[in-house]
């Protein structure tokens, strides 16, 4: 580890003493708000849905040297397309489009609850054409005091970005660590799966997958709790599922293991906007099965910690995460280059090393419905890659400041921009990724 990554780590968990000592709380706890209901007070079938329409212009420059733009292919990478089509530096979407059904089991057992949602928008969950639609569907029983068992297909739990609700989430676009590292992509060994070059004009089908990706979610089993009081809990979680994403079944004999603790100074609010501060550390680990040579297996391992605080008129967040095997390549290189060669590097099956972080503030100006946003985050993948000629690291640093004005508690708008600098110590994909520039991304959500 860097001298740098220690100082951030410090750093920290200074900030972290600083606030616990100065009796700030917790923020929200998404285990319990996305798995449970309040005994007694829930209906049998609440509905209720969002909807996010958004805007996006990539402002990058196309690589038209052949003699350096990725081994002489010139065109655009997927970074300096608009998702999740990847076909326009400049569109409008509805990106999310979702509706769903919570309750209980009330009055027959109200320790029994359940929780379902559908997406109808165009994103990575429904553009493939291996698309789905449902994106949670699961049960809860809490017979057992301490160790509630959550079964089916829901979020897993993980680093903060993703485990959050998303109708809740800050920003418009994920940070990089996010987007490549954690949001999993699935492949099915087919043709179409495999590398395919950058072309002079934005095209689609060359980035696309056939398989929607992960979205932070598995099926399988949970056991979760939360413990204390109104000021302060402690809360954990152990999933054991099948490491295939939102696929009901699995496609091998692998199964991922995930665990999650949090410990929470509850300051007031409730629900995705309560206040307080809370520190958390999660663990993710399982193996990947080849879809190109079903011999070979990958290690993939996740693990960070974090801490969030919010305590209006400001918030702060900050999260450390590592990961080793399955280190995302882009869509540009989704499988085998060339076809066939199952080991190489330019694809997802590696056992390569990242790390990331990202660091998040936010300002509600007093008296008003304005909030004012800023974000810094840095990812770094193939630390451990060299080749004969040159290491093969590649850095990603992102500055994005955004704003959001709150119609009311149910409607809001977004607004950011997003400054991007990426550099790799391969010249082809540095000559790729010299031309990355900003994105301005507006979107609108409304909570039914």
């Amino acid at each position: 580890m860097s001298s740098f990554k220690k100082k951030l780590l410090l750093g920290l968990f200074s900030a972290v003493t600083i606030a616990m000592t100065s009796q700030t709380a917790s923020a929200a706890n998404w285990l319990m708000l996305q798995g449970t209901e309040k005994p007694g007070q829930s209906a049998r079938a609440k509905v209720w849905g969002f909807i996010q329409t958004q805007y996006q212009k990539d402002f990058s420059d196309e690589c038209t040297n052949t003699a350096t733009c990725g081994g002489g292919l010139n065109g655009y990478v997927p970074a300096k397309l608009v998702g999740p089509n990847l076909d326009s530096q400049e569109a409008f979407n509805v990106n999310r489009a979702r509706i769903g059904v919570r309750g209980t089991g009330f009055p027959l057992d109200a320790k029994v609850n359940y929780f379902f949602l559908a997406e109808f928008g165009n994103n990575a969950i429904t553009s493939g054409s291996d698309n789905k639609y449902m994106t949670d569907a699961s049960i809860t029983l809490s017979h057992i005091p301490g160790a509630r068992l959550r079964l089916g297909l829901f979020k897993t739990p993980g680093f903060e970005e993703g485990l959050q609700a998303i109708h809740v989430f800050d920003y418009i676009n994920f940070t990089q660590v996010g987007n490549q590292m954690m949001l999993e992509r699935f492949q099915t060994g087919a043709a179409s799966d495999v590398f395919q070059p950058p072309t002079p004009t934005p095209n689609a089908s060359m980035n696309q997958y056939s398989k929607s990706v992960g979205a932070f979610r598995d099926v399988g089993i949970q056991i979760f709790d939360t413990f204390g009081s109104s000021k302060h809990e402690f809360s954990y979680a152990v999933m054991y599922g099948n490491g295939n994403g939102l696929n009901f079944g699995d496609n091998d004999n692998n199964k991922e293991i995930y665990a999650y603790l949090s410990t929470e100074w509850i300051y007031g609010g409730k629900g995705g906007r309560r206040q307080g501060l809370k520190l958390f550390t999660w663990y993710q680990d399982g193996k990947r099965t080849n879809p190109y040579d079903r011999t070979l297996e990958q290690d993939r391992t996740r693990q960070g910690l974090g801490v969030k605080y919010l305590k209006k008129p400001f918030r702060v967040t900050a999260e450390y995460l590592q990961g080793k095997g399955m280190i995302f390549q882009g869509q540009h290189r989704p499988g085998p280059n060339p076809p066939g060669s199952v080991n190489d590097f330019n694809g997802i099956y590696n056992d390569e090393k990242a790390d990331g972080y990202y660091l998040d503030f936010g300002f509600y100006i007093p008296n008003s419905k304005w909030e004012i946003d800023a974000r810094y985050d840095q990812y770094t993948r193939g630390e451990n890659h060299q080749t004969s000629a040159a290491n093969d690291e590649t850095r990603y640093k992102t500055i994005t400041i955004g704003a959001q004005y709150h119609f009311n508690k149910k409607t809001r708008l977004n607004m950011e921009y997003s400054d991007r600098s990426f550099e790799s110590d391969t010249s082809a994909v540095n000559a790729q990724l010299e031309g990355v520039k900003g994105r301005l991304a507006l979107q609108v959500t409304h909570i039914f």
